[in-house]
C-alpha cells in the first residue's frame, strides 16, 4: 500500500532590519511576507515553511505603529539583541546604504543568512568582502531583484524562448516620472535619493535594477558609455529645509552587449509619462517588436508592421489619423498566470533556497554586480569615455 509523504515543516524566522521605511514596510512586510504568514506557511515540495517575523528600527513610536496595523507583537530598536535570538535565521536589511556592511557582517558573525535590498554596498570591494564571509561562514545569501519577477519582464524572457524576435538588433529601456522638488507641490520620494551623504543618485538608486533587469533577458552587457545630469537643482527635505542636490536625476546609458546587441537606457526623475507604464522596456528583431511595461507587453510582427515611408504630412480623417497609423497593428500578449507581487516571488524563491536549498538567480554576487554597473556608469561618466564591465574576482 501506497502512503502519502508526509510534509516537513520549517519554522523560519526573519529579522527584518529598516522595517518602518517605504519599501520595507509595504512591498516586503505588507504586500509580500505578511500574505504568506496569513496563509500559515509557504509550501516547497515537500516542505512547509512557516515565518516568524520581528521589526527591528531605530523610532520605537513607528515600529509600534507598524507591528499594531499588520497584527505582530515583536519589534526592537537593538539589533544586537535579536541577532542573538538563535530562533531568527533570517537577516534582511532595507535600512540607509550606509550602514548596510556594518549590520550584514554583524548577521553573518551571529550565524544569520542574509537578504539585502539594492545596492547590497556601497562599493564592489565592500561586496565582496561581505560575500567572503558569508561563504566562508557557509551562509546563504541573496539579494532583492524584483522587476525579473513582474509579468511585462516575464513575458519579454517568454517571447525570446519561443523565437518571436528573430534576430534581435537593439533594444531601449525608458524609465521615471517627474519627482516635485517639495517646493512647488510635495515630493513622491524620499530627500535621502538626491544628496550623495546618503546614498542618493540615479545611478546608484535605479541602474542596478536595469542591469539584472537587461543581464536576465538579453545576457551580459560588454561595455558602456553613459552621461549623467543634475536637473533639479534644489529640492526640500521633509522637514521643509530646502537643500541644493548633488547627485544626478536624470542619467542615459548607451550599452555594448557580449551578444553583439547595442541598447540605450534612460533613467529619470524628472520625466513626465505618456503611455501606459513609468517602465518601456522595447526590443527589436527581425522578425517582430515588443514593448513590456511592469504588467504588460505588446507586440507587433513583421507581417503587421506598416509600410512606413516617411512623415505624414497630410491632413488627418476619422479613418486615417496619426495614431491609428503607428498603434493600430500592436497586439497585447496575454497571460493565464494570477498575478502576485514580484516581490512577494522573491520572497518565496529566497525562502526556499535557504530552507530546501532551490537555486535562485539573485544571489548576493548578482547584488553586486548590479553595484559595479553603477560604479562602471559613474566611471564613464567622469571619464566621458566607454567602459568595459571587468570579470568580479
Amino acid at each position: 500500500m501506497k502512503r502519502n509523504k508526509k510534509n516537513m515543516k520549517k519554522n523560519i524566522g526573519i529579522i527584518m532590519n529598516g522595517a518602518t521605511g517605504r519599501i520595507c514596510s509595504t512591498q516586503h512586510l505588507a504586500n509580500s511576507l505578511m500574505p504568506i504568514k496569513k496563509l500559515g506557511k509557504l509550501k516547497f515540495e515537500d516542505t512547509e515553511i512557516v515565518p516568524k517575523i520581528v521589526l527591528l528600527g531605530r523610532d520605537s513610536k513607528k515600529l509600534r505603529r507598524l507591528a499594531e496595523a499588520q497584527g505582530l507583537s515583536d519589534w526592537s530598536t537593538d539589533i544586537d539583541h535579536v541577532l542573538s535570538d538563535d530562533s531568527l535565521n533570517i537577516f534582511f536589511d532595507a535600512a540607509v546604504t550606509g550602514e548596510r556592511p556594518l549590520s550584514l557582517r554583524k548577521a553573518i558573525e551571529a550565524g544569520k543568512h542574509i537578504y539585502t535590498e539594492k545596492p547590497v554596498a556601497s562599493s564592489v570591494n565592500e561586496g565582496l568582502d561581505i560575500l567572503r564571509l558569508a561563504n566562508g561562514s557557509g551562509l546563504k545569501h541573496g539579494a532583492v531583484e524584483d522587476k525579473i519577477y513582474a509579468p511585462g519582464p516575464q513575458k519579454l524572457l517568454k517571447l525570446i524562448n519561443e523565437g518571436f524576435f528573430g534576430r534581435i538588433v537593439n533594444f531601449t529601456l525608458e524609465f521615471g516620472w517627474w519627482v516635485f522638488d517639495g517646493i512647488e507641490r510635495p515630493s513622491s520620494r524620499s530627500s535621502w535619493n538626491y544628496r550623495q551623504l546618503t546614498g542618493g543618485g540615479m545611478f546608484f538608486d535605479m541602474f542596478p535594477h536595469w542591469r539584472y533587469l537587461i543581464e536576465y533577458i538579453l545576457g551580459p552587457i560588454k561595455n558602456l558609455v553613459a552621461s549623467g545630469q543634475t536637473a533639479q537643482k534644489q529640492r526640500q527635505d521633509e522637514a521643509g529645509k530646502q537643500f541644493n542636490v548633488d547627485v544626478e536625476d536624470c542619467c542615459k546609458a548607451i550599452l555594448e552587449m557580449e551578444s553583439g546587441i547595442n541598447g540605450i537606457i534612460i533613467s529619470s526623475w524628472v520625466n513626465r509619462v505618456r503611455g501606459d507604464d513609468i517602465l518601456r522596456f522595447k526590443i527589436d528583431g527581425t522578425k517582430g517588436t515588443a514593448v513590456a511595461g511592469i504588467r504588460s507587453c505588446f507586440v507587433q510582427s513583421s507581417n503587421n508592421t506598416p509600410d512606413i515611408t516617411g512623415f505624414n504630412f497630410q491632413a488627418e480623417t476619422e479613418e486615417n489619423t496619426q495614431s491609428s497609423l503607428y498603434a493600430s497593428d500592436w497586439k497585447e500578449v496575454g497571460s493565464d498566470e494570477p498575478y502576485i507581487n514580484p516581490y512577494r516571488l522573491g520572497w518565496e524563491d529566497y525562502l526556499a533556497h535557504v530552507v530546501a536549498g532551490k537555486e535562485i538567480i539573485s544571489d548576493y554576487r548578482s547584488g553586486i554586480k548590479d553595484v559595479q554597473f553603477a560604479e562602471t556608469c559613474i566611471e564613464s561618466w567622469r571619464k566621458k569615455k566607454w567602459v568595459s564591465l571587468a570579470n568580479l574576482d
